[in-house]
């Protein structure tokens, strides 16, 4: 008996380049898309391979053979497609480019990195269902971090 979650033998993969941008993109799991496409999207689902278009200004997030979801079709914001400011750097554990600044600002320094990393250590992250990159957050959080630190040091200076 085949489950509805079986997958499917591959007939073509996704094209390599973002169909708007025409920049590579980052192959994605399936599961990412099923988790994160608002409902009318996830009932287009159909390719069985997709990319990730990390492009801030392309709304393409995912692309596949004949088919591309953008910004609208996902139900949470995709870091690399918000302005910084208030952007949700790590999915799984709900911690925003203002959650840093505010430890930044208050300490000094920012802890966010060390407690995220204690946590997929423990094996409680869920990047794969939860961050629309389809990957660990880990690389958006120390960005944000660098980011905030020269703006705060600008700020102070």
């Amino acid at each position: 008996m085949e489950s509805c979650c079986t997958l499917k033998p591959h007939s073509q993969p996704a094209p390599t380049h973002c169909p708007d941008c025409a920049r590579p993109g980052r192959d994605i799991e399936r599961i990412t898309l099923k988790a994160l496409l608002r409902p009318e999207a996830l009932m287009r689902l159909s390719a069985p391979d997709h990319r990730f278009c990390s492009t801030p200004e392309c709304p393409v997030v995912y692309f596949g053979q004949g088919e591309v979801f953008d910004r609208a079709e996902l139900s949470v914001p995709v870091f690399q497609k918000e302005p910084p400011g208030a952007r949700t750097a790590c999915y799984c554990f709900a911690i925003t480019e203002q959650d840093l600044r505010r430890e930044l600002f208050a300490s000094g320094r920012s802890t966010a990195f060390d407690r995220i990393t204690a946590l997929v250590k423990a094996e409680r992250c869920a990047c794969e269902v939860r961050n629309p990159q389809g990957s660990c957050c880990l690389g958006n959080v120390a960005a944000a971090v660098a980011s905030l630190r020269a703006g705060l040091a600008t700020e102070a200076g």
